[in-house]
């Protein structure tokens, strides 16, 4: 599989873990581009995109999960602002 496949897979992985939906899925036209639908037979949710811009889509999906912070994280920005 090559990089470009798994950078878009990568990201079709983690919108099913956020929305819960384990039916979204990725394909791959012959010239390249991604497309996303929501589960085999269904019609495409975009057209056909470069991958970029598919990965980009897939994260306007559903809001990505809030970055964690430990407290010596939240300390260490503290001192940063001073």
């Amino acid at each position: 599989m090559s990089g470009r496949a798994t950078k878009a897979t990568t990201a079709v992985d983690r919108l099913k873990r956020r929305t819960g939906n384990e039916k979204y899925s990725m394909s791959v036209t012959g010239s390249g581009h991604f497309f996303l639908s929501d589960g085999a037979g269904n019609p495409p949710l975009c057209p056909p995109m470069e991958l970029d811009d598919f990965v980009a889509f897939v994260k306007t999906i559903a809001p990505e999960a809030p970055k964690r912070m430990s407290k010596l994280d939240i300390a260490f920005e503290k001192q940063l602002k001073k």
